[in-house]
C-alpha cells in the first residue's frame, strides 16, 4: 500500500471534510444545533473527506455528478443545496441546467421538471436571470439525422435490431423516438461536451438501478468519448454516498472489464 492509498489520519480526515464542505457551501457553523449530530458527522467525513478525497475528479465534475444523481433520486432539498454548491465550484448555470435537462429521456418529464424548478430557485437566489441562454442546435427537420450521427458511432444499431420484431409501427417508432428524443433533442445541445454528457448519463443509470443492460454500453461510450477508465470508476464512486453500496457496486462491476 502506497502512502497515497492509505486512509487519512482521523484529524486530517476531519480537516479535509471541513475544507471541502466550505468550498461548496461556505464555512460550517460548528456550533449550530443538530438533531442527529453523530449521523451528520459520519455523513460529512465520508462524503466530503473520504469520497471527495478519492480519485481524479475535480470539484465541478463531482458536483455535476451529484446533481445528476440527486435529480434521479428526486431528493430535492439536497439537490437545492448541491446546485448552489455546483455554482460555488465554478459550474456555469448553463452546465447545471443541461445536466438536469438531459435526464428527461431517462427519468421522464415530471421528475425532470421537479428538478428544473428546484435549480431555478437557486438561480433566482443567486441573481441569475431566467430563462438562461438557449442551447438548442436542431429543428424538427434535422433532429433525427443529427441524433443518429451521434448515436451510431457509440451504440451502432443495437436498439433498432433488438426491437425489430415488434409489431408495426412500434418496431420503427420506438428506435426512432430514442434517436430523435435522447440524441437529437438533448445530445446535440450546447453547454456540455459529449464526454460530459456520457459520464453523467452513466451515473444516472447507476442511480436509477436495474440498468445492467445499459451500463456496459454507456461505460464503453464514456471511453470512446475520451474519459479514462479511472475517471469512469471515480465517477461511480462519487455516486456511492447517494445511491448506496449495492447500486454503486453493481455499476462498477458492469464497467470494470471494459
Amino acid at each position: 500500500m502506497t502512502t497515497e492509498d492509505r486512509p487519512l489520519e482521523p484529524s486530517s480526515r476531519r480537516e479535509q471534510a471541513e475544507a471541502t464542505y466550505a468550498r461548496l457551501f461556505g464555512p460550517r457553523d460548528q456550533g449550530a444545533h443538530e438533531d442527529d449530530p453523530e449521523l451528520m458527522e459520519i455523513l460529512r467525513r465520508f462524503i466530503f473527506g473520504d469520497v471527495f478525497g478519492t480519485g481524479v475528479l475535480d470539484d465541478q465534475t463531482r458536483e455535476l455528478i451529484t446533481v445528476t444523481v440527486l435529480t434521479c433520486l428526486q431528493t430535492l432539498p439536497q439537490l437545492r443545496a448541491h446546485a448552489a454548491g455546483a455554482l460555488a465550484t465554478g459550474v456555469t448555470p448553463v452546465q447545471l441546467r443541461e445536466a438536469v435537462y438531459q435526464l428527461a429521456p431517462f427519468i421522464g418529464f415530471p421528475r425532470t421538471l421537479n428538478a428544473v424548478s428546484t435549480i431555478n430557485v437557486v438561480f433566482t437566489e443567486h441573481g441569475i436571470a431566467l430563462p438562461l441562454p438557449e442551447q438548442g442546435t436542431v429543428d424538427d427537420a434535422a433532429r433525427y439525422q443529427r441524433g443518429l450521427a451521434l448515436q451510431t458511432p457509440l451504440y451502432g444499431t443495437e436498439i433498432k435490431d433488438d426491437l425489430s420484431d415488434l409489431p408495426e409501427p412500434f418496431n420503427e417508432a420506438i428506435p426512432r423516438f430514442l434517436t430523435e428524443f435522447c440524441f437529437g433533442d438533448f445530445y446535440t445541445r450546447g453547454g456540455l461536451t459529449l464526454a460530459q454528457r456520457e459520464l453523467l448519463v452513466l451515473c444516472a443509470l447507476a442511480a436509477i438501478g436495474d440498468t445492467a443492460a445499459q451500463l456496459g454500453p454507456h461505460g464503453r461510450a464514456c471511453l470512446q468519448t475520451g474519459s479514462s477508465k479511472t475517471v469512469v470508476i471515480a465517477a461511480l464512486v462519487q455516486c456511492f454516498p447517494y445511491v448506496g453500496f449495492p447500486r454503486a457496486a453493481a455499476a462498477i462491476r458492469a464497467v470494470r472489464d471494459l
